[in-house]
């Protein structure tokens, strides 16, 4: 059984499910929908999703769905930058979850390209992400526990140049203090400009991190923050405790 709330005030509304796979079956519904939508006006529709561990069933529901997904172009909000082999590759995550099924016709822009760092890798990824049909027609964020989303994470080198609304750069290399991996990222204008904006969050300390950062204060201790106040559309968040 679901729910939809939406607290006092609020931009962004919170749907709220029983368990995790109410909630991953829901998401994907939502996110083959706003594809459709696209498809509707458009020959080919973009797909950006986010790795870690939260969204496997999320991703395995919608590969079921029936989707033109030959007309579908998937990429990575972000990536560590590592090899697919590694377990901590969320290209590897997408293709084991997604990209298969129905899904397995859509056409895949992984954000590792095996050069020796991120900063290498910039023209050629920032070429390839220009050549997407954007925008994106749905975009699936996550959030660790320190607002982080995407890898914007608080007080990373490169987190201004991400986060400025007005950025032109496509993409971002990232390091952060304590995470072991640098990464390459989305600036926060693909974020902000996608038809359709989920965020999938898990567990109730998840939900409070949330419910801070609609309210005011400086985006770079919570940098989920600057996707909710600068996203053109409602960002709509799935929970689950």
């Amino acid at each position: 059984m679901t729910y939809h709330k939406v607290p006092s005030g609020a931009k962004h509304p919170v749907y709220i499910f029983a368990d995790r796979q109410a909630l991953a079956d829901a998401l994907a519904e939502n996110v083959a929908i706003a594809l459709e939508n696209r498809l509707q006006r458009s020959e080919r529709a973009a797909l950006a999703l986010s790795g870690g561990e939260t969204p496997a069933l999320f991703l395995q529901a919608l590969s079921l769905r029936e989707i033109a997904w030959d007309r579908i172009d998937v990429t990575l909000v972000d990536e560590r930058w590592v090899d697919e082999a590694s377990e901590r590759s969320n290209a590897r995550l997408v293709r084991q979850c997604l990209l298969r099924n129905k899904a397995a016709a859509a056409r895949f822009l992984p954000l590792y390209t095996g050069d020796a760092t991120p900063e290498q890798a910039c023209l050629k990824i920032e070429s390839a992400i220009n050549a997407l049909p954007l925008p994106f027609a749905a975009i699936v964020l996550g959030m660790g526990p320190d607002g982080h989303t995407a890898s914007y994470f608080p007080y990373g080198h490169r987190l201004d140049a991400a986060l400025d609304p007005a950025a032109t750069k496509a993409i971002e290399p990232m390091r952060a203090p304590n995470v072991p991996e640098p990464r390459m990222t989305l600036t926060l204008p693909l974020l902000a400009y996608a038809d359709w904006i989920g965020l999938h969050i898990e567990d109730k300390e998840k939900l409070k991190v949330f419910e801070k950062a609609e309210g005011s204060g400086p985006v770079q201790a919570l940098p989920i923050r600057a996707v909710l106040h600068e996203a053109l559309r409602p960002v709509e968040v799935f929970w689950c405790p």
